[in-house]
């Protein structure tokens, strides 16, 4: 006589023996630039996001479910950034890792809103990024040009102690915002510092030598230098040092990435800079996650991790803390307890965030002692 098959058994047949057996991946997308000036940098936070998601999924993923990440290059263009976008919003990823080249965030942010994906901007740092025109629920791991102007002004105005100042920034959001902060800054000083020079250049260019020739002529104290091209820093640096300039150099904040310093050896030397993220020092060496995946990272890739690699794991550890705590993937309610609120046990230990969606952190200045070996003395 047959036996009528149980509801349960039929279920466990279709379904398998436990409901979450066959649960979906949970889907994390980068969009960094792969390729082109910011390539290096855009690699290297690809490579952080692999290995932050790869140290997860050994600890069993997330909400029970196993993470798998979907690497799209954005080729330092906005136009390509929307089309990566998109991609991702037709591939249903539940968080998107995005942001070296701020115009190309700014572009991306209205797509990424749209379709109710969550959107964490890594390093690009333009203050529109916040300001909730292109993602209502913005939210951004790197410190903004605002943090970065008070910090460099600190050190030029109480520090260096100088009276003239050169500025030379990229032609776009990203360095036409941070000039105007830096500038404000620094006409707000206690005592008249003048700006002697204030060039622009594109974002892709590598000959600096008409406009370094017109800083050599302003005889500045000092020259703050924004530029987050890695071919473009380096090259910027090498004819900087063979125009005899002696006025100090002030690289703006997490642009000596380990490409530039890599390229430039011993002329980096001597060069001021600051980041948010140094790993062998204080407070970050003594945080298990910070060690773990600095270790992780040199294991995977067989190179040190910068600031870029950083970040980008830091990012990934934040919405990671942020999804455990509230048990959901939910954009709304994952970016809910993360803007204005305090996150635990991250790569950065806890950490605030502002209610704009800004991680707190305050970069540490240091001077290039030895390039070659990566070497700097911190400047207080």
């Amino acid at each position: 006589m047959r036996k009528v098959l149980s509801s349960v058994f039929v279920a466990a047949l279709f379904f398998g023996p436990a409901s979450g057996a066959l649960a979906q991946n949970i889907k994390v997308g980068t969009i960094f630039p792969m390729s082109g000036p910011a390539g290096p940098s855009g690699i290297d936070a690809a490579a952080a996001v692999r290995v932050q998601v790869e140290l997860l999924n050994k600890k069993g993923g997330l909400l029970g479910r196993k993470i798998v990440v979907s690497q799209k290059d954005d080729e330092s263009t906005p136009a390509v950034g929307v089309s990566r976008a998109n991609e991702l919003v037709g591939e249903k990823a539940d968080v998107i890792f995005e942001g070296r080249n701020s115009p190309v965030a700014l572009a991306m942010q209205p797509i990424i809103a749209a379709a109710n994906i969550l959107d964490i901007t890594c390093s690009a740092k333009a203050e529109a990024i916040l300001s909730g025109k292109g993602n209502a629920m913005a939210i951004r791991i790197i410190s903004s040009n605002e943090i970065d102007a008070e910090a460099i002004a600190n050190y030029v105005i109480d520090i260096k102690k100088a009276n003239r100042v050169a500025i030379m920034v990229q032609n776009d959001a990203y360095g036409n915002d941070f000039r105007q902060l830096i500038e404000n800054r620094l006409k707000a000083a206690s005592r008249p510092i003048e700006v002697v020079l204030s060039e622009k250049f594109p974002f892709r260019h590598t000959d600096f030598r008409v406009p370094l020739t017109a800083v050599k002529a302003a005889n500045p104290d000092a020259v703050i230098v924004i530029n987050a091209a890695t071919s473009g820093m380096s090259a910027l640096i090498e004819q900087y040092r063979q125009a005899g300039i002696t006025a100090q150099f002030v690289a703006g904040i997490t642009l000596l990435t380990p490409e530039v310093v890599n390229a430039s050896k011993e002329l980096i030397n001597g060069i001021v800079s600051g980041s948010g993220y140094l790993p062998e020092l204080e407070p970050l060496k003594d945080i298990p996650a910070a060690k773990e995946f600095f270790e992780a990272y040199q294991r995977e890739t067989g190179r040190a991790a910068g600031e870029e690699a950083g970040i980008a794991a830091q990012a990934v550890a934040v919405w990671a803390s942020a999804v455990r705590s509230t048990n959901s993937l939910d954009k709304t309610v994952v970016a809910q307890a993360i803007r204005g609120k305090g996150v635990k046990g991250t790569n950065f230990g806890d950490v605030q965030f502002a209610e704009n969606g800004q991680m707190l952190t305050k970069p540490s200045l240091f001077r290039v002692v030895d390039g070659p070996a990566w070497r700097l003395e911190l400047v207080k």
